[in-house]
């Protein structure tokens, strides 16, 4: 009998108790993952992009939020032109107990709303209400998901490989594909606890010296053949001024911000 995919859920929640108690509800269970957490609905737009999330939980009362807005009620308006393929559903979270708010709600692609300080409220109750609905969705949802996270993963790369080959990191450098794939790998797990170069090397089954000598040795020789009209234009942050290059993490890790921006 074939295993059950773990549901991927994205959680937009800005009360730290909330996000901890679902974190911790979601490491019990198998069938549920928590793929990313923000207390912004603006970031949480760009989970959506680089996730695809199978589920999005909303709390509408963001007050908390640093780079959002202190509430998320546009978020479902916003969603809508990410022009997504698929439809992610989403249960919202909230003490607001406004029939007239939860109109707005359903009519913005809301599919349930939970009242946090309803007797019957759990986060297992979430996460369950979002099995349910996952039982009633289209059989092809999942292949339409796994073709969007396809689809971004490769605009991911493309965006990689053109910004490595306008400084002259080429094609012809084994260290450019250990680039490629740290960026990569960078944006996509971004709450990650594992370095990023000890994940290349059970990749590549490569020494991490070897790995990082790798990246090194791909932006020297960058910098060495690039103009220096070329290596300022494409790459603006600041070079230390003994060596004359960056560090392999200050190069993935300028460029992780900068891709990320630009998708």
């Amino acid at each position: 009998m074939e295993e059950v995919r773990p549901m991927k859920i994205l959680v937009i929640e800005d009360d730290v108790n909330d996000c901890n108690n679902l974190i911790n509800c979601a490491n019990n269970r198998k069938d549920i993952e928590i793929v990313a957490l923000t207390d912004s609905d603006i970031q949480g737009l760009e989970y959506v992009k680089l996730k695809r999330p199978e589920g999005i939980i909303l709390d509408i009362e963001l007050n908390n939020s640093t780079t959002g807005n202190t509430d998320s009620l546009g978020f479902l308006t916003d969603l809508k032109t990410l022009n997504l393929k698929y439809k992610p559903i989403i249960i919202v979270t909230t003490h607001v107990n406004s029939k007239r708010t939860y109109d707005i709600l359903h009519r913005d692609g809301a599919d349930i709303i939970l009242y946090k300080d309803h007797p019957n409220y759990s986060y297992d109750y979430v996460f369950n209400n979002f099995l349910n609905l996952r039982e009633l969705a289209p059989k092809q949802t999942v292949e339409i998901l796994k073709e969007e996270l396809k689809e971004s993963e490769n605009k991911i790369s493309e965006c990689i490989y053109h910004e490595l080959d306008l400084i002259g990191v080429t094609a012809k450098l084994k260290g450019r594909q250990y680039i490629h794939d740290a960026i990569l790998f960078l944006i996509q797990n971004e709450n990650t606890d594992e370095n990023v170069i000890r994940h290349l090397t059970k990749v590549y089954k490569k020494s991490s010296n070897t790995i990082t000598n790798g990246i090194q040795n791909a932006i020297i020789h960058a910098w060495r053949v690039s103009s220096i009209d070329d290596l300022e234009k494409y790459y603006t942050a600041r070079v230390n001024y003994e060596t004359g290059i960056p560090t392999p993490m200050e190069f993935l890790y300028y460029y992780v911000d900068k891709i990320k921006k630009m998708i």
